[in-house]
């Protein structure tokens, strides 16, 4: 397989794109949606990143039936019109909860007190929801619980650790939303964005049993030391409930979830076998990650060039994988995300095998957006780090100071699909050509030329 870098990032960016088409939400929905029996009159609660397309697929659903649909709530990351009049739409904040986040928490309340006992109630959920219906349980201030999830953002726990951290202070989070229905029936709908597609984990479990106890949570928070910053009213709310004072979370076999249906409508791995069939179209042969990637963001990157580039591949070979990693930050830090931290340090590493390998490293989140910037992760080969050079950055700084995106700007490396409207994680693509002995034209751009790995 004679390749030139460039047509390598430009295979990876289409290997992206078709893991993301498909688990596009409203597809998945309408594709879940076919099996399951006509219901009562409907409301509709979407709850996401994916809430805008889940909701309009639903309402499509429910008119062909002649479904009577009573009303509902759609919160978004964005602003804009709801996908139907019968639907109220609000705006929660994301990636960190804030006011926007706490009035659609009390606008879902509100949808919440609505509901009668003959209606059916449609949850549907996506990544992104602990954010932006983000809001304290009673009897922590609205200022601590800010204080706590960013702590808890800063803390670098895994995915699974997080989620069972901060559902415990969240107004709708482990199983609360199903508590404060009254429908007959809670229907779920989940576009899964967690290692293990776990219904407890995503979105903070709002219709899901909570299965961990309160000390096992103030255990965890007293583990992260205090240079995390968790605020002390959050030790206090565990510690009354441990002593009965504060009452516990819905726990398996409690009865309100008899009313609750649950449905995986897409994932991760859905998105991973889209991305392995367009790879073998192109040509490559696959070898596909057995299991969700995690860990560190730079350990993962410079691990994935190690792992890969030392097994000595094939020309023409694609690793995929997908998961979700991690970034620990500390008091000082630049910016990017979990994506760009990946690139960066597998691009260290594709600078080093430059003579050997003429490969290209994608890593990007499926939802289009990677930690607080404008970008979904970048695209990288082995010019990528000595083009961050050349543009004045110190990247080897850059990665210790979790400041990839700038540094990735400068080298024209950064992904931007822009918002996709879905959420299932990250997918990681390494795509191996033929051997450099011999460079060809797109190997060797001419200095202050960046390649766009996005638009």
């Amino acid at each position: 397989m004679h390749q030139t870098l460039d047509r390598l990032r430009a295979d990876a960016v289409a290997i992206y794109a078709a893991a993301v088409a498909g688990v596009e939400p409203r597809r998945a929905v309408t594709r879940a949606f076919a099996g399951t029996p006509p219901p009562n009159p409907a409301r509709i609660i979407a709850l996401g990143k994916a809430a805008y397309p889940m909701a309009a697929a639903a309402v499509q659903h429910f008119d062909r039936l002649e479904v009577p649909i009573q009303g509902g709530l759609v919160v978004t990351p964005d602003v804009g019109d709801s996908p139907d009049p019968r639907l109220q739409r609000v705006t929660g904040d994301h990636p960190v909860p804030g006011a926007r986040s706490r009035a659609a928490a009390a606008a879902l309340g509100e949808a919440l007190a609505r509901v009668t006992h003959h209606d059916d109630v449609w949850v549907l959920i996506s990544g992104g929801t602990s954010s932006l219906v983000g809001a304290p349980v009673e009897g922590m201030s609205e200022v601590e619980y800010d204080l706590l999830m960013r702590a808890l953002a800063r803390a670098g726990l895994p995915i699974h650790a997080l989620n069972r951290a901060r559902k415990r202070f969240s107004r709708w989070g482990a199983g609360r939303l199903a508590a404060a229905c009254g429908g007959d029936r809670i229907r779920l709908f989940l576009l899964s964005d967690v290692p293990g597609d776990d219904p407890a984990d995503i979105g903070s479990g709002p219709c899901a049993p909570d299965s961990a106890s309160a000390a096992e949570i103030l255990a965890l928070l007293a583990s992260l030391g205090g240079d995390v910053g968790v605020p002390e009213a959050a030790m206090r709310y565990l510690e009354r409930t441990v002593r009965g004072v504060v009452p516990e979370t819905p726990k398996p076999g409690d009865s309100i979830f008899d009313r609750v249906t649950t449905r995986i409508v897409g994932s991760n791995a859905v998105a991973l076998d889209h991305a392995e069939e367009r790879a073998r179209a192109l040509g490559y042969q696959v070898r596909r990650h057995p299991t969700p990637v995690t860990g560190e963001a730079a350990a993962v990157g410079g691990e994935l060039i190690r792992s890969v580039l030392g097994d000595d591949p094939q020309p023409g070979t694609a690793w995929i994988g997908g998961g979700e990693t991690t970034v620990s930050l500390g008091a000082h830090h630049g910016q990017g995300g979990r994506c760009q931290e990946l690139a960066l340090a597998a691009a260290a590493g594709l600078a080093r095998h430059a003579d050997r390998y003429r490969a290209t490293v994608l890593a990007g989140g499926t939802d289009g957006r990677d930690g607080p910037t404008d970008a979904a992760g970048a695209v990288v080969d082995s010019r990528t780090w000595d083009a961050i050079r050349h543009a004045g950055i110190d990247p080897e700084r850059a990665l210790a100071r979790h400041d990839a995106h700038p540094a990735l700007a400068a080298a024209g490396a950064l992904l931007r699909p822009g918002l996709t409207g879905t959420n299932v994680m990250d997918i990681i693509v390494v795509l191996v050509g033929d051997r450099p002995s011999l460079r060809a034209a797109g190997d060797q751009p001419e200095a202050g030329s960046p390649h766009q790995a996005g638009s």
